[in-house]
């Protein structure tokens, strides 16, 4: 079947994949890559169903910005990993004019979804160089500021990537922003980092509100707990819209891991069955843990689990933070399509890496349906501010 060989191996090309990431988006086993490289050399024939999945594998972005005259708004998306503050937007009418994001297998994952590559390194890019924009959005880094105290306010924020931010901010002056950030700022270096941070923001005229939001509380079953800080611009009747804006109440929508979970046969879990070796060092551990007191080590879930813990960048290792109970066998990681669900992001979103690589990015991520909230809430404060200038504009440009 070399006129299949051939096929695979375009449409792989086109994608822009490895044969490693395609063996892992099909779901073969640990040496799936050998499979794929075997089909390629007509060496070996793929079942028609999976033929049939590779060809109708999508190559046009799911994602892309609508047309200009239909948007809302514009916004861009910094630190954006595989754009997941972004997708939350794009459903409510984003123009997005500018993306950054240095790591280049998120920068896949954002093209095949968005239809773009993000430039990369956001301190490299000067701000004269940011298109215009209503809203910038940002999941930065937390670092340490290195100066002692608060007496430099914006030039205590130098060598961090926060300052990048506000660069962009003072000399672009968006209507609003919204940062993401770990739970933990609020504490981080004895509380000064976010001091600074909120300082920084309030000096560059802008009015500033934070709070720390639960996915499990939007129906996300994730005990993810994050910082989410939203700003006005006062120079733009920022002071009023912020009396008009309110976080969203947590609906407390009932949740359960099995939602999230994918219904496969048994092979296909295989390969993300831990092994003898890895799970006694998981039972080991925590038995040590608990003979100290603390309540550190793998955790167990199953379909009936109210939510999981929070789901983090180093999951690819060991996945000790989110086990899946298997009857009768050793537990399970999650698949790469479960850790997009437990982050809400829908079925339909391309997952063209490796899974090691999936779990780094769906990890580092948001949860989505939280930030969509949010956005709404901003959205539904800042209308008649984006009503006036569209009035003003005559379209969005």
């Amino acid at each position: 079947m070399e006129f299949a060989a051939e096929k695979i191996k375009k449409k792989r090309e086109r994608l822009g994949m490895t044969q490693k990431e395609m063996a892992d988006v099909i779901g073969l086993g640990k040496y799936g890559d050998r499979t794929v490289r075997r089909w390629e050399n007509a060496e070996s024939n793929p079942s028609e169903v999976e033929l049939k999945f590779i060809m109708e594998l999508s190559e046009e972005p799911r994602y892309a910005n609508p047309p200009l005259e239909q948007a809302r708004f514009k916004t861009i998306d910094l630190f954006a990993g595989i754009g997941g503050i972004r997708l939350a937007f794009h459903k409510l009418g984003a123009y997005s004019v500018f993306s950054s994001e240095w790591d280049k297998f998120s920068q896949k994952t954002y093209k095949a979804n968005f239809g773009e590559i993000p430039h990369g390194d956001i301190t490299k890019v000067h701000e004269d160089d940011i298109p215009d924009h209503d809203i910038l959005l940002a999941g930065f880094p937390c670092q340490p500021f290195s100066q002692a105290g608060l007496k430099k306010g914006f030039e205590d924020t130098r060598g961090t990537l926060f300052h990048d931010i506000a660069r962009i901010i003072a000399k672009r002056r968006p209507k609003a922003f919204l940062l993401e950030n770990v739970k933990q700022l609020y504490g981080h270096d004895k509380g000064r980092t976010f001091k600074t941070i909120k300082s920084v923001l309030e000096e560059l005229d802008y009015s500033v509100d934070e709070s720390v939001l639960r996915a499990a509380d939007f129906g996300v079953p994730q005990n993810r707990e994050r910082i989410y800080i939203v700003g006005f611009d006062n120079k733009q009747g920022g002071r009023k819209v912020m009396q008009e804006f309110i976080f969203p109440i947590p609906p407390k929508t009932k949740t359960r891991v099995g939602n999230i979970l994918e219904k496969r046969d048994e092979k296909y879990f295989e390969k993300y069955t831990i092994s003898d070796k890895l799970y006694e060092g998981h039972m080991r551990r925590k038995e040590m843990h608990k003979q100290k007191g603390n309540g550190f080590g793998f955790s167990l879930f199953n379909e009936d689990s109210e939510y999981t813990n929070t789901i983090s960048a180093r999951y690819y290792k060991d996945g000790s933070e989110i086990l899946i109970e298997q009857p009768g066998k050793n537990p399970r990681k999650l698949t790469p399509t479960e850790c997009a669900r437990l982050q809400g992001f829908p079925d339909d979103f391309v997952i063209p890496v490796s899974d090691s690589q999936a779990y780094r990015q769906f990890g580092n991520s948001v949860a989505v349906p939280v930030v969509e909230e949010i956005a709404k809430e901003m959205l539904k404060a800042m209308s008649e501010m984006l009503i006036l200038e569209r009035e003003e504009n005559g379209v969005l440009v």
